[in-house]
């Protein structure tokens, strides 16, 4: 998959919210979205 361009519309794509519920970008339709993403911890604690 290419980077998008600035302006570019994204993919429709869907990913586990905070509580494991599916959303699908195209959910947010109008809205303003941020992805924030950071691996889970694979240590202890």
């Amino acid at each position: 998959m290419a980077n998008l361009k600035i302006g570019e519309l994204a993919p429709d794509f869907e990913l586990p919210n905070q509580n494991g519920d599916l959303i699908k970008l195209s959910d947010c339709a109008g809205q303003n979205v941020l992805v924030w993403f950071f691996p889970r911890a694979y240590g202890g604690g």
